[in-house]
């Protein structure tokens, strides 16, 4: 599964124009960043436990729309609860597309242990094939990466948000990288 993301930034906040198609960015910028990330499943099970698990993306992680005011870059951060915020030379503006974090939906037997693990860090690299960014994932709505639950109902949404870092010396371009999440079910 591939998931699309758009952030957009310049060195100039003011009159950006809005982004008019989400498959198509249309924006006249100084700098614009386009991610592509996969997300990578794998299940386990004991050997007691023959029941099958569902896990489908029902929304992928999305950093919002920004604004690059400076050399040293900076951080956005998508909290699984949809909250976003930022950290040095990022400016957050509210032009679609707007921020959101990863959904997932599981599907397992009510009143079972579920344990999810996902990659702490993943390296998204430019189709210039210098630049990265770093995406850090988590936490997720059920707790931090390695953390334990109950099912309550057989069907269950599982929230992720992360943190984007954005080099002030970022390059434009399409960003690709995957990260994978693992359902091991006690």
């Amino acid at each position: 599964m591939l998931n699309q993301y758009w952030i957009s930034s310049s060195n100039k906040c003011s009159n950006l124009p809005k982004v008019v198609n989400i498959r198509k960015v249309k924006v006249k910028l100084f700098l614009t960043i386009v991610l592509f990330l996969s997300v990578n499943f794998s299940f386990t099970q004991s050997s007691l436990a023959k029941q099958e698990i569902t896990v489908t993306v029902t929304q992928v992680i999305h950093f919002g729309t920004f604004c690059l005011t400076g050399k040293a870059g900076g951080t956005i951060t998508v909290g699984f609860d949809g909250s976003r915020t930022a950290t040095g030379n990022i400016v957050l503006l509210s032009t679609a597309p707007i921020a959101q974090p990863a959904i997932f939906e599981i599907e397992y037997k009510k009143k079972r242990d579920v344990t999810i693990t996902f990659n702490a860090t993943s390296i998204l690299t430019c189709s210039d094939g210098g630049t990265t960014l770093t995406l850090d994932l988590g936490p997720s709505s059920k707790g931090i990466n390695g953390s334990s639950f109950t099912m309550d109902f057989d069907v269950i949404s599982l929230s992720i948000g992360g943190t984007l870092h954005v080099p002030g010396t970022g390059s434009p371009g399409t960003y690709t990288g995957s990260y994978e999440i693992t359902v091991n079910t006690e």
